[in-house]
């Protein structure tokens, strides 16, 4: 008897491509992917054909706000965690941390807080965003240099989060064998961090797009605020009351005596979202299991996997890239 496969998930497909995507793809320079089969390299940075195409239309059509915060991020960076923050954040006056029925209690943060290029213009060339009230809250993957015009030229603020190279290499691995068919096979470590080190990751290369954002936080700190993973890990209440003030939306006295920074930071605790429910079944829209975006959430867990020298040649190369730019992990 035939077993039928399952079906090829909307994050694989490339079928709904526009006629623009597919022009632009025929000129561009190829690499192999890490779930995707292809990567195709655009303004210096490597795509599958699916996010290329929402980061063309997110380029063609977004229209940035004044008052618009745009969270950033390599894939694998604290992306989830750091959703869960802002949104908690901004919409504090809305939603009580305590609630029961905080919206964090039943959706992903992934669905609170979409992002611009791998869902919203992705899913709609030219989507209708008049349901998202002032301030808007949005993320992206993409590079400074791949930002829609309306972005650099408004006063909306850009929160970005960076990792430990070595911490975003282990989970990235993990996370992209999670999304492969099983008739792919797992990808080996060996593979991704040959990959990872060549510059050939998703938005990749690595140390390209944190610098793109890294020089424009110190040209301009008043538009991108910039933040490291393992800093807010060790000192999450400092972190979360100096992204309030950058926001514009300080704790006042009253919340701080009644220890608002810290409930919020235990709702959106890592230990508190992988245990809820919406983020332990169902899928996104896409096909991704919302459970794929939980793995360890550790600082440091690259001891466990990568080799002493797999971590003498990244460290090499970071220090290659980093340097004089004042910028160390």
């Amino acid at each position: 008897m035939q077993i039928s496969k399952a079906p090829v998930p909307k994050y694989l497909k490339d079928d709904e491509l526009t006629q623009e995507c597919k022009d632009i793809l025929s000129s561009l320079p190829t690499e192999m992917g890490w779930v995707a089969s292809t990567f195709y390299k655009y303004q210096g940075f490597w795509h599958p054909c699916r996010h290329l195409q929402g980061i063309l239309s997110c380029q063609k059509h977004f229209e940035a706000q004044d008052k618009d915060t745009l969270l950033v991020t390599t894939p694998k960076s604290g992306t989830t965690w750091l959703k869960a923050l802002l949104f908690t954040l901004i919409n504090r006056t809305h939603f009580h941390h305590s609630a029961h029925n905080h919206p964090l209690q039943s959706n992903s943060p992934h669905v609170l807080v979409p992002f611009l290029e791998v869902k919203l213009f992705l899913e709609h060339e030219n989507p209708d965003l008049s349901s998202f009230k002032s301030p808007r809250l949005f993320s992206t993957h993409m590079p400074y240099v791949s930002l829609p015009k309306s972005i650099h030229d408004s006063k909306c603020k850009l929160v970005y989060l960076c990792r430990d190279p070595k911490d975003t290499l282990v989970s990235l691995w993990f996370f992209t064998n999670k999304l492969r068919l099983q008739e792919m096979g797992s990808r080996s470590l060996e593979e991704a961090f040959e990959l990872f080190c060549g510059g050939v990751s998703m938005y990749g290369p690595f140390w390209d797009h944190v610098l793109g954002y890294w020089e424009e936080s110190l040209k301009n700190p008043d538009k991108v605020f910039f933040l490291k993973y393992e800093d807010m890990k060790d000192e999450p209440v400092v972190h979360l009351r100096k992204l309030a003030e950058f926001l514009g939306c300080p704790f006042s006295s009253e919340e701080e005596k009644d220890e608002v920074l810290e409930g919020i930071v235990e709702l959106c605790s890592f230990d508190n979202l992988s245990n809820l429910k919406v983020n332990k079944v169902g899928k996104l829209p896409s096909g991704e299991d919302y459970s794929v975006f939980f793995r360890k959430g550790e600082v440091g867990d690259w001891k466990n996997h990568l080799t002493s020298e797999m971590v003498e040649r990244l460290d090499r190369i970071c220090k290659e890239k980093f340097e004089g730019s004042g910028l160390t992990f």
